[in-house]
């Protein structure tokens, strides 16, 4: 995958998060920390936003 179309993923990945549900209750209930943590460790978008990083890294390296 070229660099152009993992950050096109990217932005479309990151669409998903604009008016997530889950990470406002979280915010207000348990700090935004705690929201940030949740999205990047169990959030299935979360999850996905890693691994394009990580092939982005891997062009970065080669």
């Amino acid at each position: 995958m070229n660099r152009k179309k993992i950050y096109e993923e990217v932005e479309e990945m990151l669409s998903f998060c604009e008016g997530c549900f889950v990470q406002k209750h979280f915010r207000k209930e348990k700090g935004r920390t705690f929201a940030h943590q949740f999205c990047l460790s169990q959030c299935t978008v979360g999850e996905k936003l890693k691994k394009l990083g990580q092939e982005l890294t891997n062009l970065n390296e080669k």
